[in-house]
């Protein structure tokens, strides 16, 4: 990988994690209703890439014919990300969420017949092993099953949104059109499933930071990434997620700081490491 490519990755990554915590922020006090965080997250992210994309291109292409499958992925990630969050820490919720990314992209990646050599296995493994010992249950540990389904559902399709993004010739494009055509799942959800909203400033705050900056910037470098490393690498990469998002809640939302904790992030950036030092990632 070259210089520019890290740094990139390294400032989505911090985007992704960050999302995690604003969404927690938000949710924690009943700030905002899940599906008004989702609906004002993706509004604000699609008002902020059209911006962009109309700055960068001086015009708005998009098509009613495309991107229908990513904007499906992309609506069904955030709404149970969203709905897992009333019950889940920042972190074990990204933890739940990337380990889950990771799994999806590995066997579609296998399916596919990408190659995985000793190296590559053995960063996987230990790095997994890192997140699994993080979720073992321990005294004192809790967990919702309902809301950990949830974000098991929201990691499938992220997971699927990645390995579509490794398709993208024009990330600005497809991302824009993606969080566009999301807002229409969004309503026909609505629709069907919503009865009462709650919403206040600090949860449209909120969700505005995570829209208009943290999501759709960070999916945007994600789509420009993606194209540039393999599938497998994309997902061990986000491996690194869990543990920012981690720290970031003990930081800001007061979360709990264990041994347990610092040991597993230490195991998974480790098989991360040797994972990234194969030359084919």
């Amino acid at each position: 990988m070259n210089f520019k490519l890290i740094i990139l990755i390294c400032l989505t990554l911090v985007f992704f994690s960050t999302s995690s915590v604003l969404a927690r922020a938000a949710l924690l006090d009943n700030s905002i209703d899940p599906y008004s965080f989702t609906f004002f997250r993706l509004f604000f992210g699609a008002l902020t890439l059209v911006i962009i994309l109309f700055l960068k291109e001086k015009k708005l292409n998009l098509s009613l014919n495309k991107n229908w499958h990513s904007s499906f992925m992309l609506f069904l990630y955030a709404i149970c990300f969203s709905y897992a969050y009333i019950n889940l820490d920042a972190g074990l919720g990204a933890l739940i969420l990337f380990a889950v990314v990771q799994l999806t992209i590995i066997i579609v990646a296998l399916l596919k017949k990408e190659r995985l050599n000793l190296k590559k296995s053995i960063g996987i493994s230990i790095a997994f092993i890192g997140l699994v010992y993080l979720l073992y249950p321990s005294k004192d540990f809790e967990i919702s099953i309902y809301h950990s389904i949830l974000m098991m559902i929201s990691g499938i399709a992220w997971g699927f949104y990645t390995i579509i993004g490794a398709k993208s010739s024009n990330a600005t494009l497809n991302t824009t059109d993606n969080f566009i055509k999301s807002l229409v799942y969004l309503f026909l959800f609505f629709i069907l499933f919503v009865q009462d909203t709650n919403i206040s400033s600090y949860g449209i705050t909120m969700a505005f930071i995570s829209g208009g900056i943290t999501s759709s910037l960070g999916y945007l470098l994600w789509y420009y990434i993606l194209p540039n490393i393999k599938i497998i690498t994309s997902g061990i990469l986000q491996l690194l997620i869990p543990p920012l998002a981690i720290f970031l809640g003990v930081i800001f939302l007061n979360e709990e700081l264990s041994f347990k904790l610092v040991l597993s992030t230490f195991i998974i950036i480790s098989g991360i490491f040797i994972y990234l030092k194969t030359k084919e990632a």
